[in-house]
């Protein structure tokens, strides 16, 4: 007996010091190996794009309705917004919003993020956190180029990116809107304390990769969360005009009190309000806040909200989403 006693005390020791070592284990902060790229001029952004595009046209790989997207009115703009997909989708999932920026006559600019929109639906578990920070500090120079006042809107893990230009890379963005974003996970699907071992054990692929039921890679999705911890802390004031987030309460994906704590710290570092959009539970909408066709006429009054939102606009209409503004 005191032999398997002192065997199980020697296991939990093991453990414990695993786990200890993985808490120590240094996680990058803002050490992202980005190359900033040239700033461009109209002319020059605007053939940038088209040859993205181009490129995909060519590739059998990317499905035809998840090719990047560029819609300019054929001149620079006042207002210009670069729009950044969710983890495992891809630019055909800001098509209505797209459109309701668009009407208000901004240029838009949507690209197709690295390993997605293509054909292989498991290429998306192969992306690293390098060059999805590359993939949006290369569409940010190309969206600022496009007109005088650029913001960024990005939903999930596109959310993280958003909010890593919105502090890293220049000041250059003065809008900001983050739909569900994905800063943590639903404490109910990994509580906050595991965050960190799974992205040290997934993240740096020391462990081979999990897929879960909503085919969501561990290896991927720990990039978007290594991005996540790279925010500076604490936030930079960086010029931004207005912040704003957008949460459903039946998101079973983001830990929601991160995805409203992160940015109301970054707009306290500006010293401006955070606007919050919760949305009603009884719109039956979930992560995907974007995902709005069944909603109808509301579904078109919400994308309408969200362009107020991002430009710091009045409350919506009662009933619909609920709003409020966040001061420091």
């Amino acid at each position: 007996m005191p032999k398997i006693i002192a065997l199980v005390l020697g296991g939990l020791a093991l453990v414990m010091a695993l786990v200890a070592g993985l808490y120590r284990w240094p996680l990058p902060r803002r050490g992202l190996r980005v190359a900033l790229p040239p700033q461009f001029d109209f002319d020059t952004a605007i053939r940038t794009a088209e040859a993205v595009i181009a490129a995909e046209a060519a590739d059998p790989a990317v499905g035809p309705e998840s090719r990047s997207r560029l819609l300019s009115h054929g001149r620079r703009t006042g207002r210009v917004v670069l729009l950044l997909h969710g983890y495992t989708l891809a630019p055909e999932q800001y098509d209505g919003l797209a459109e309701e920026f668009f009407d208000s006559g901004y240029n838009v600019w949507i690209p197709r993020a690295p390993h997605h929109g293509t054909v292989d639906k498991r290429a998306h578990h192969r992306v690293e956190a390098d060059e999805l920070a590359t993939y949006a500090v290369q569409a940010l120079a190309v969206a600022a180029a496009l007109g005088d006042e650029v913001g960024v809107v990005g939903i999930s893990g596109g959310a993280v990116l958003a909010a890593w230009l919105a502090q890293v890379p220049g000041d250059v963005v003065r809008r900001l809107l983050l739909l569900s974003p994905f800063f943590g996970p639903d404490p109910r699907q990994a509580p906050a304390f595991a965050v960190r071992p799974l992205i040290t054990l997934y993240g740096r692929r020391l462990l081979p990769d999990r897929v879960t039921s909503r085919g969501y890679s561990l290896s991927a999705v720990t990039q978007y969360l290594t991005i996540a911890r790279s925010l500076p802390k604490p936030p930079r004031r960086t010029g931004l005009r207005s912040v704003a987030v957008a949460i459903s309460p039946l998101d079973g994906v983001v830990d929601l009190a991160a995805a409203v704590t992160v940015p109301r710290r970054i707009a306290d570092a500006n010293a401006i309000p955070l606007q919050v959009c919760t949305l009603p539970a009884a719109l039956g909408v979930g992560h995907n806040i974007l995902n709005l066709a069944a909603l109808d006429d509301q579904g078109a009054e919400l994308r309408r909200r969200y362009v107020a939102l991002y430009e710091g606009g009045p409350t919506p209409t009662p009933g619909l989403t609920r709003v409020a503004r966040v001061d420091s």
